[in-house]
């Protein structure tokens, strides 16, 4: 029931429906008929990104609006899968279901508290068993799975070194995290062939990603702030050039002041 005035609100079920007509071949969506699995990836990770947009600039209309659109990406992937005899929404929940009471038994039983830390370890712990069953197997995966390949560069490389620094491989010192990142810088400056070159890049690259890790920064968001910082300057400075009626070409980049603050 709702209240006068108010209009009835749909379901989850509704949302269900709604993407089993559009797939209908007789009566359905000609867009929505023809895509696949593999089709509307590209959509999924745009809703992602909009999610997080919304979240950064705290506009819950915007957050409501693209949590709505990413919920109708799972919605799509499961009536695809259903349609192909695989799962369904249902199978969906039941699995996270089960997958989030197992992985917490200090909250759904029993046990006593724990603290953060020993969570985090009888997380991973319950993950590597799940992942046993899964193969077949009863010896411990190794620490690079479940790092995805599909994962943006700079958001893998965070997760690579994590789970390498989760088994005790990693500096222990942060001073030898910034030399590392000064013995790749001059490497580059050493390379004498493009090969050379482009291999040292990759090595500072994944240094720097290090460094911004053992500092507490997820590197993933701070070169986000700098695009934003530099885009924000460009246009300043490109508007400001074009109000004195010149151009980039005939001005001296150490004469731009105050561009780098």
């Amino acid at each position: 029931m709702t209240e006068k005035g108010q209009k009835e609100k749909y379901s989850i079920t509704s949302l269900l429906k709604i993407k089993k007509t559009l797939r209908d071949p007789d009566k359905g969506c000609r867009w929505d008929q023809k895509q696949t699995l593999n089709s509307i990836i590209k959509y999924t990770i745009e809703e992602v990104y909009e999610v997080k947009e919304a979240i950064e600039k705290d506009r819950p209309d915007l957050l409501k609006d693209a949590l709505g659109d990413l919920l109708f990406q799972i919605i799509f992937y499961c009536q695809i899968s259903d349609e192909n005899k695989n799962f369904n929404l249902m199978d969906v929940v039941d699995n996270i279901s089960r997958k989030m009471k197992n992985r917490h038994p200090h909250v759904f039983s029993n046990s006593t508290k724990i603290t953060l830390k020993e969570q985090q370890i009888s997380w991973e712990n319950l993950k590597a068993v799940e992942k046993n069953k899964k193969k077949g197997t009863i010896s411990p995966p190794p620490s690079m799975d479940g790092v995805i390949n599909s994962l943006p560069a700079l958001m893998r490389s965070l997760k690579l070194q994590k789970n390498a620094s989760k088994v005790g491989f990693d500096w222990p010192e942060i001073a030898q995290v910034y030399d590392k990142v000064i013995e790749e810088l001059n490497e580059i400056k050493m390379a004498r062939t493009q090969n050379d070159i482009e291999e040292e890049i990759d090595d500072l690259s994944f240094s720097v990603v290090n460094l911004a890790r053992h500092l507490g920064t997820d590197p993933e968001k701070a070169l986000r702030r700098s695009n934003l910082k530099f885009e924000k300057r460009f246009r300043n400075l490109e508007n400001k050039l074009f109000c004195e009626k010149k151009v980039f070409q005939t001005v001296q980049l150490k004469n731009l002041k105050n561009f780098g603050q």
